[in-house]
């Protein structure tokens, strides 16, 4: 029997994370002394490694300040978390039922993110449905998106093959990292890049809503 994967991104495709990640941001530019950063520029860079986002958000600097930004933003999450200030990430709207569905379709299931270890674990911990995936694909262990390394892990922990598999996710580095892994690549529209974008970047479909996202990846299943 084929065994078909699901691979999902977590932030802006699981839970809504953007008031922490601006928040972070914000910490990040002021221990430089640097200007409030725009939230939309914020929110494009969801997904990408903390260097390569700081790379995006200041392609002006030297390669050693990226590294200097992202340090910081990984202290501003230590603070945040610390002091009791991080607000939670709610899963969107239908999330769990997606997974029960999926589930009683015989779908393996797996998240390739941006986030790290410990912050992906918090996360999917806090809604309990971390036991869900069998497979946990973070920045910390991969090249940042959109290089395929991600999928390509997940793929051997669920020995399923790339023409059984989907990669969901709300960028166009997700789109790209699909389209990179031979994989179906399903954009979702609640996130933080438009359709257009995620279709330009390769997706086969847009979902809308979460039984739209239940149709495309049953509709390709192998």
């Amino acid at each position: 029997m084929t065994t078909r994967l699901a691979i999902f991104d977590c932030d802006g495709t699981l839970v809504d994370s953007q008031a922490n990640i601006c928040r972070a941001m914000e910490m990040a530019f002021a221990a430089e002394g640097l200007g409030h950063p725009d939230h939309h520029r914020v929110r494009r860079i969801v997904g990408l490694s903390l260097v390569e986002a700081m790379r995006v958000m200041l392609p002006e600097a030297e390669p050693h300040f990226h590294v200097v930004l992202a340090d910081h933003y990984k202290n501003a999450f230590h603070e945040l978390r610390g002091n009791g200030t991080l607000q939670q990430e709610p899963l969107y709207d239908g999330l769990t039922e997606l997974l029960d569905r999926l589930d009683r379709q015989g779908w393996m299931l797996a998240v390739a993110t941006g986030k790290s270890d410990r912050g992906l674990d918090l996360c999917l911990t806090h809604h309990g449905i971390k036991h869900r995936f069998v497979s946990l694909q973070t920045a910390d262990r991969h090249p940042s998106k959109p290089h395929p390394s991600m999928i390509y892990q997940a793929l051997a922990d669920a020995g399923a093959e790339p023409h059984a598999a989907v990669m969901i996710g709300d960028t166009s580095y997700d789109m790209a990292m699909g389209v990179a892994a031979n994989v179906r690549a399903i954009g979702v529209d609640w996130g933080y890049h438009d359709a257009a974008e995620l279709t330009q970047a390769g997706a086969d479909s847009i979902a809308y809503s979460m039984d739209e996202l239940f149709d495309h990846i049953a509709q390709g299943a192998a």
